[in-house]
């Protein structure tokens, strides 16, 4: 398999107070994911956590800690639709709502809405759930996976 590129990822988990976890129905594939994107030039991981979750969701968000980090092949190599390959280093963190109304708020999204992590969509993106559960365990420390 060719890789076409390699990119800096940002993943936010976002719970409410029920404890169901904000998902986003993605455009460019039309599966449902955690809010997630790219680090641009110039900014940190948790300044672009915030920036895509506000771009994706229109709610204002604080980090508050790290979930882990994410580079393993099997689930971090992405295939677009246009044929492009790209291997993830995902940085996902979990967050909290400090603002905002929530609202599909970008050409990139379809839809957001809460579910149980319980009850999640079955057309989930294959990386997110391992994201959630380790989210889920609240585990002290940060996983390198």
């Amino acid at each position: 398999m060719k890789i076409d590129a390699l990119k800096a990822g940002v993943a936010v988990i976002i719970l409410n107070e029920n404890n169901d976890v904000l998902l986003q129905k993605r455009k460019d594939v039309g599966l449902w994911g955690i809010p997630s994107g790219h680090v641009e030039i110039g900014e940190t991981v948790t300044e672009a956590a915030v920036r895509e979750v506000k771009e994706e969701t229109n709610l204002d968000v604080a980090v508050k800690k790290l979930i882990g980090v994410y580079s393993e092949p099997s689930s971090q190599v992405f295939h677009y639709p246009d044929g492009k390959v790209v291997h993830f280093i995902t940085t996902c963190f979990l967050a909290e709502i400090i603002g905002g109304d929530l609202r599909s708020n970008s050409d990139e999204s379809l839809d957001v809405k809460f579910f149980q992590a319980s009850k999640l969509p079955e057309n989930l993106l294959t990386m997110h759930p391992r994201w959630l559960e380790d989210a889920l365990e609240q585990r002290e420390g940060a996983f390198i996976r």
